[in-house]
């Protein structure tokens, strides 16, 4: 059943921290929070990117660092330092003209968990909170920042048979 609804998903909505990093933040001298992120999600991003895939980034937090991060991937959609997930997860799919049920969303804690209640996937990484597990159709194996979001985005693009793609030198994740 998991994976036949796969094969509707259109749309990757990730949060940041705790999905797309480990939930670690580290205090510059200028007072910016850096994160580290893992070249295998960017990777799988650009790659959903390059064979159509539609790809939103909603987080509450914020940064120059992070959003450089995201437009290095060719991501247009990231919404940073966003207080009500859900009304930029209704914005968004009205704008893109995208159905709910063709979203694949990935949270970690509860500030998720709403907008996670609304799509045709929930997913999030082993490390998510108590309730955010409840309310997911799949706990990725990986934790957050470790490739769970590679994980999610590998399993569609397999059974939608969109994965492979030797033409690697189109997709430069170290950006």
């Amino acid at each position: 059943m998991f994976l036949e609804k796969l094969k509707t998903i259109t749309t990757f909505i990730f949060d940041v921290d705790g999905v797309l990093t480990d939930g670690t933040a580290m205090a510059s001298a200028s007072g910016e929070l850096l994160r580290t992120f893992n070249i295998k999600d960017g990777y799988a991003l650009q790659l959903a990117l390059k064979k159509g895939y539609q790809i939103c980034i909603i987080s509450g937090s914020s940064g120059q660092a992070t959003q450089l991060r995201f437009q290095n991937l060719g991501l247009k959609h990231v919404y940073l330092g966003v207080s009500n997930k859900v009304e930029i997860f209704e914005q968004y799919l009205g704008e893109n003209k995208i159905a709910p049920n063709q979203v694949l969303y990935m949270g970690d804690d509860m500030p998720d968990f709403e907008v996670m209640q609304l799509v045709g996937i929930a997913t999030c990484p082993a490390d998510a909170v108590e309730e955010i597990k409840q309310i997911s159709h799949y706990i990725s194996p990986k934790k957050g920042g470790q490739t769970a979001v590679r994980d999610v985005i590998e399993k569609v693009l397999k059974v939608q048979q969109q994965w492979v793609d030797l033409n690697l030198s189109a997709v430069d994740a170290s950006k």
